[in-house]
Order: structure tokens, then sequence, then C-alpha cells
């Protein structure tokens, strides 16, 4: 991929593209690492399949097993996060194994893939309450049974579903996500989309149960909505209310949907998460669908983001400092590290560390484990703890949408596919954004979940850098040539009325609903 110079970049990104494992010496490391854990055996039979996922299991290998091995429709599958003990840390990690780990997603072009999860909320047809737990766990066992999915358990307690590269899991408040494959196309995208709505659809009208696709519940009280049995939201739960005041609506009220994304530089992964921060408010307007809480208008069209504005600022936010000139996979880490922990997984259990410093771990000094050094599947489990606007991992991840009913869950990934993995189109948003300003960009943040497109922009309205956005989506997709265009229809009305899903959705609570917001749980059905 060649590197046009910009005014945002020209500066911060190298004068040529470097590949990421030739641009940082981490990689490097990071190689020499497994290599070493290879020799001691302590990575128990990494194979290269492993490798590229690092999801390393503590079973015994033999030869055409698997990843772990098949107990007829019920495998013994790590509880979330996954990564548990695979990794016995015989020496301390460094900073530069932290950033290896991050340039070691990498990819040539050819090999960029499309990731997207959806979550939804479950709820009883008869009486729109919530899902019950049991509730929950039947459905995923029959889904289990009937279409082969393996289970994953934490202890007794069933809590997600796994196929092939595919996985199902449980929210706090029992919101249902799946969390999709790399795909090469749209069309197998939203294929793979259907499929699990086909399926999860077939047993939940069995039993009474609808899902609704929705940013913020729009009817049930927090205290109504059970806890899902995973140690790690008791974690959550209890540190949620020390960091914020909106935290444990953000675990138990809201659905997103999101796309992941690849990069093969970190010139590369710098120009995709620059653009996806900066016109993030963009999303959020375009797929805004959360405008009532227990019944009533709440005053915002997306309540699902403004939550995230007092969740914990620590973890959350715009991250101004991807756009300093020094910014890459090492200030990166650098922030990670100062975000402060939620617990560490040993031994199938939950080690509350909420508030500690991952610093501390790094240097073997963490009160709740003193003397004992991070693994890499601790990293990784702490990086899956940050919730930014963008989110960096071994793959970019745009975090700024609510959820919403089939067609804009195929939308979502259409829109950033269109500007990112296109070069004209990525390198025509970079330069509209040349010369927003820090203070520009988070005004957007602060103001879109209210005003949505209609929000005013130096001359105009949002609405008016919208529709230019979602032209250079289109082209991008279009130059993709696999006939992909089409998933952004969805958006093209939104953009050339400046009306947003939610402000659909208050004039029928106004009219046609007389005021009630039970028919959404019909209108946005799956």
């Amino acid at each position: 991929m060649t590197l046009m110079s910009h005014p945002v970049s020209s500066r911060s990104i190298h004068s040529e593209v470097i590949q990421c494992k030739t641009r940082h010496n981490g990689v490097n490391t990071f190689a020499n690492r497994v290599d070493s854990a290879r020799r001691k055996e302590t990575f128990l039979c990494l194979r290269s399949s492993l490798w590229s996922s690092l999801k390393v299991k503590p079973s015994s290998c033999s030869a055409g097993t698997g990843v772990g091995r098949r107990l007829r429709r019920h495998v013994i599958v790590g509880a979330s996060p996954p990564t548990e003990d695979a990794v016995i840390s015989t020496e301390p990690l460094t900073k530069e194994d932290l950033v290896g780990y991050l340039a070691s997603g990498c990819k040539p072009k050819e090999n960029w893939r499309i990731g997207t999860e959806h979550e939804k909320f479950g709820f009883e047809i008869g009486t729109l309450n919530p899902m019950k737990y049991e509730q929950i766990a039947e459905l995923l066992n029959v889904i289990s049974e009937r279409f082969d999915w393996d289970k994953i358990m934490e202890g007794e307690n069933i809590i997600g579903l796994k196929q092939d590269k595919q996985s199902i899991s449980l929210e706090p408040g029992g919101q249902f996500e799946l969390s999709g494959a790399p795909l090469e196309t749209l069309h197998q995208t939203c294929a793979e989309v259907n499929s699990h709505l086909y399926q999860v659809k077939a047993v939940a009208e069995e039993m009474g149960i609808g899902f609704l696709g929705i940013g913020f519940q729009p009817k049930w009280r927090r205290e109504d909505i059970p806890i899902m049995p995973k140690g790690r939201y008791v974690i959550m739960k209890n540190y949620m209310p020390k960091v914020g005041s909106l935290g444990l609506d953000m675990m138990f009220r809201t659905c997103t949907v999101q796309v992941n994304l690849d990069f093969d530089s970190e010139a590369d992964m710098i120009r995709k998460f620059r653009a996806g921060l900066a016109l993030q408010p963009i999303a959020t307007a375009l797929f805004a669908n959360s405008p009532f809480t227990e019944g009533k208008p709440n005053g915002y069209l997306s309540m699902r983001s403004q939550i995230w504005t007092d969740t914990d600022n620590n973890r959350a936010g715009m991250l101004p400092f991807v756009f300093d000139d020094s910014f890459g996979f090492e200030q990166y880490v650098e922030y990670a590290l100062d975000v402060p922990m939620y617990f560490v997984y040993r031994q199938k259990k939950y080690i509350d560390c909420a508030g500690l410093s991952f610093r501390d771990f790094l240097a073997g000094k963490l009160p709740s484990l003193p003397g004992e050094y991070p693994t890499f599947n601790d990293w990784e489990n702490h990086l899956t703890t940050i919730f930014p606007e963008v989110r960096l991992k071994r793959y970019l991840e745009m975090r700024g949408a609510d959820g919403g009913p089939w067609r804009r869950l195929c939308a979502l990934p259409a829109f950033w596919v269109g500007l990112l993995y296109d070069d004209v189109s990525l390198q025509n948003v970079l330069d509209m954004i040349a010369d927003w300003t820090p203070e520009e960009r988070q005004m957007l943040r602060n103001k879109v979940p209210k005003s949505g497109l209609k929000t005013p922009f130096r001359d105009g309205l949002l609405k008016h850098v919208a529709q230019d956005v979602l032209k250079f989506a289109k082209d991008g997709l279009d130059r993709r040539g696999f006939k992909e265009t089409g998933f952004l229809n969805e958006l093209t009305e939104v953009v050339n009325t400046g009306i947003t899903p939610a402000e659909k959705l208050l004039a029928l609570y106004h009219g046609k609903w007389g005021r009630s917001v039970d028919p959404v749980f019909e209108e946005l059905l799956y």
C-alpha cells in the first residue's frame, strides 16, 4: 500500500510504509518469546492455526484433533475470556513484547477480513419482560443441539456457544451477541447475520421469546434485568459506580453493532484509526436508535452513545493522542498500561483487580498476585476492557453505532469497509478531516447523541458532511468490485433527509403509538 501524504499525518507517519514486522523490533521479540516458550514447553501444542489468534489451550495434543477436542456437541471451551492459564510466564514480559503483540496483527491487504459483532435484547413476547437466565440457558442448549454449536461453560453454567470462528456470548444483562467470523466480502457477512438470526428465531419462537434490535432498552428498569452468571460481570458491576454514573446502564441496557477491520502496517493502522475516530460521530448519527428510557423519550437520539460519556472516562472516549505526531503501537501500549485493570483470570476464577495498575503487574508488583507476572493472555484480556470509540487490538474495532434491525447490521460494516479498505476513499477522508481541530472532534462526540445529523458543524450541518462521507463509502465499495454498494441503501435516505432512525421512532411514539413504547418491540423485532 502506498502512503499518500496529507496534512494530518505527514510528520507523524514515517516517510515510507514499513511493514509492522520490520517497523518494530517488538515483533521479532514477540516471536522469539513464543519460540522460547515452545522450547520450555510452556506453550502446549501451539500450532500455526493458533498463532493467528493467540488462543492457546492447555490441553494435550494429538495429530488431527483440531483446536480443543470435540465431545459430540459439547466441548469444554474455556469461559470468557477464553484465554486462561495456557501460557505459564517463566520470565517477565517487557513493554516491547506488548507492542509486538499489537504489531503482530499486521497482514497484507489480500488477507484483510471483515468481522461483524452485534447485540440484541431477548424478551418474553407475552409480557415484554426480560428473559431470565434459565430461559437463556435453554435457548443456548437447544441452539447447540439443533445447529451443532459447541457450548461455552463457566462452572456449571452455559454462557455462550462457539462454531468454527463464530461465537455467541452473553452481555451482562443477557444481551445476546454474535461475534462473527472474519469474512472476505459483505455478502458473506450479511449471509452470516441472516443465518444467525434464523437459528436464534427458530428456537426462540418455540419458547415464546423475541429479540429486539435497538441501542438502549426502551422499557425495563435496570433493577428488573438479571445479571448473567459470569465472574467478570460481578467485578465490573461493583466497580462501575466508583468511576461514573452510567456504567451500570452501559452494562445492562445497551446494545451495539460494530465491525472489526485489519491493517497492513503501523502507518496504515494510524490512518485508519484517525479516520475512524474523526468519523465515529457520523456513524453514531446514522445509526442513532435509542431514544427511549423506561417507557418515555429520554431527550437523546442515541442514549447508548451518551451513556459512554459518563461510564469510565479512564477507558472510553475519543483518544486525542491518536492524532499526535508520535502516535503508533507503542503509544497505544502506554495508554493501555495506564487504563485501570478489572481482573486477572486464574484457575477458572476471576481475581478482582479493579482499579489496579497493569504497569505494576508487568513489574510483578500486583497486590492481588504478588510476585507473579502477566502472560500474553492477561494482556489480551486487559485490552478487551478498554472501551474507546475506536479500539485497537490486533485489528481495529469501530464502536460508535447503536444496535438496530437486520438491514442496519449489514450497513454498518459496509459503511466502514467502503471508507477504510479502499485507498482512495481513505485518503479522501483523511483530506477531509485534516484541519478538524481536537475541539471540533470532541464537540461532535458531545452533541451528536442529542442532535444527530442536525448537529451544526462549521458553515452547515453534520448531515452535509455525512452525505460526502457516504459517497466516499459507496465509491470505495464500487472499487472493491464485489457489488456491495446495495448494503448502503439503508443509509441513503437517512443522509438525504437528515432524519435518523431514532427520530422516526419518536414520530411513531407521538403519533401512531399513542405515547407508548410497547409497539417498538414489534417494530424492531428480528
